[in-house]
């Protein structure tokens, strides 16, 4: 199977970063305790995650994603984008048609990270 089974987040301000996806998305984020590093475990409708505290510097911004970047399917991508943009975070890819599937658009949160937003629409164009 070629599906994407998990993702991880890392952070330099994990509280920060948690509050933008809980708000933006509704997942659920659960401190594991015992590790050596702080490390919470993601729990969504679909895909299973976690968010990690960043373990080196944020990588500056304008130099490419240099690791597997998701995109997230939600109902109305005009809200979604709408939300982003008030909790923080930046368009950094403007909705764009992907003709016959979707509605696509990147952006990133508050730490820099990239990801995407995509919207199902068989009408795009």
């Amino acid at each position: 199977m070629n599906t994407i089974g998990y993702f991880e987040i890392q952070s330099s301000d994990p509280a920060r970063d948690i509050n933008f996806y809980q708000t933006l998305f509704g997942w659920r984020f659960i401190l594991q305790e015992n590790l050596p590093i702080e490390y919470y475990r993601i729990e969504t409708k679909s895909i299973s995650g976690g968010l990690l505290k960043r373990p080196a510097q944020t990588p500056p911004s304008q130099f490419g994603t240099n690791a597997f970047t998701c995109s997230i399917q939600v109902d109305n991508f005009d809200r979604v984008s709408s939300l982003i943009i008030a909790s923080g975070g930046k368009a950094s890819m403007p909705k764009f048609a992907i003709p016959g599937r979707c509605w696509q658009g990147y952006f990133v949160d508050p730490d820099n990270n990239t990801f995407g937003v995509f919207e199902a629409d068989e009408n795009a164009a």
